[in-house]
C-alpha cells in the first residue's frame, strides 16, 4: 500500500498543499470565532448575515474567486483573512514536503499546521490557549521523534526545561519590576515546542524568536502614537512559533 510518506516528490508536495488549504480554512474560522466565544464547530455560515454555507461556498480559495469575494446571499465582503490563512497553510505543507520529502516532511508540515493558529491568535489577541498548547505538546511527545531523530527522553527534557525556564524568567521579572513581562501562555508554548525539538535545539529557537521580536519592535518603533519601546507589548508567541518551525531545517545544518 502506498502511504503518504512514500508518495512521489511532486505528488507529495501537491497533496500536502491541498491538505494545507483544507486545514487553513478551519484554522481561519477558529482564529476568527474562538476569541469572540463563538463555536468553531457545526455548520459554517456567513459572518455578516449568518446564512448557512453550502458546499459551493466552502471550497478553499476557489469559492472566494467564484463569488468575487462576496457572500452570494447578502453581498457582504468576505474577510480576506480566510484566504490568507489558507494560502499560508498550503505553503507550509508544500514547503515542508519540498524540503524534507517523506515522513520527516509530513511531521514538519504537521508541526507548522499546529503552530499556525497559535501564532495567529497571539498576533491578533495576545492569546495562547492552553488547549492548543497542550495538543501541540502531546502530539510532539507521541509523534515527533522521526522529525529530527530526537529520542523521547530528550523531548521530555526539552518540554520541562523550556517551560520551567521561561516560567522562572517571568517570575524573576515580576519580582524585579512588579509587573508581568511575559504572558502566561508563553512558557507553556515553549514547553510544547520543546516536546518537538528536544532540549538541544531550544536555545536556537529562543535566539531566533528573540531576534525576531527585537527586529519587529525596532521596525514598528517609529509609528505615530506607539507606546515607548520598553512598554511595547510584543507577541512573543508569534515569533516563537515562526522560530520553532524554522529551527527544524536549520538545526541539522548547524550540527551536521
Amino acid at each position: 500500500m502506498l502511504t503518504a510518506g512514500a508518495l512521489p516528490f511532486g505528488m507529495g508536495v501537491a497533496f500536502a498543499a491541498l491538505i494545507g488549504l483544507v486545514l487553513g480554512s478551519f484554522i481561519a474560522t477558529l482564529v476568527l470565532r474562538w476569541p469572540d466565544g463563538r463555536s468553531v464547530l457545526g455548520r459554517s455560515q456567513c459572518d455578516a448575515c449568518s446564512r448557512p454555507l453550502g458546499i459551493r461556498d466552502l471550497i478553499p480559495l476557489l469559492s472566494v474567486l467564484w463569488s468575487r469575494g462576496r457572500c452570494r446571499q447578502c453581498g457582504a465582503p468576505i474577510d480576506t483573512f480566510h484566504s490568507q490563512v489558507e494560502i499560508r497553510a498550503a505553503a507550509i505543507g508544500a514547503l515542508a514536503l519540498a524540503v524534507m520529502p517523506g515522513t520527516p516532511g509530513w511531521l514538519w508540515a504537521l508541526f507548522g499546521w499546529l503552530l499556525l493558529p497559535l501564532a495567529l491568535l497571539d498576533a491578533r489577541h495576545f492569546w495562547l490557549p492552553d488547549r492548543l498548547n497542550a495538543m501541540l505538546g502531546v502530539i510532539g511527545l507521541l509523534l515527533a521523534g522521526p522529525l529530527l531523530s530526537i529520542p523521547l527522553l530528550d523531548r521530555w527534557i526539552g518540554a520541562l526545561a523550556g517551560g520551567l525556564g521561561l516560567a522562572m524568567i517571568a517570575w524573576a521579572y515580576r519580582r524585579a519590576r512588579g509587573g508581568d513581562g511575559m504572558g502566561g501562555g508563553d512558557p507553556k508554548l515553549v514547553a510544547a515546542i520543546g516536546a518537538w525539538l528536544g532540549w538541544q535545539a531550544l536555545p536556537l529557537m529562543l535566539l531566533l524568536a528573540s531576534l525576531g521580536g527585537i527586529v519587529w519592535a525596532l521596525i514598528t518603533h517609529q509609528r505615530k502614537g506607539d507606546a515607548p519601546l520598553a512598554l511595547r507589548r510584543i507577541p512573543f508567541g508569534l515569533f516563537a512559533c515562526v522560530a520553532a518551525w524554522a529551527a527544524v531545517p536549520i538545526w541539522p545544518l548547524l550540527t551536521g
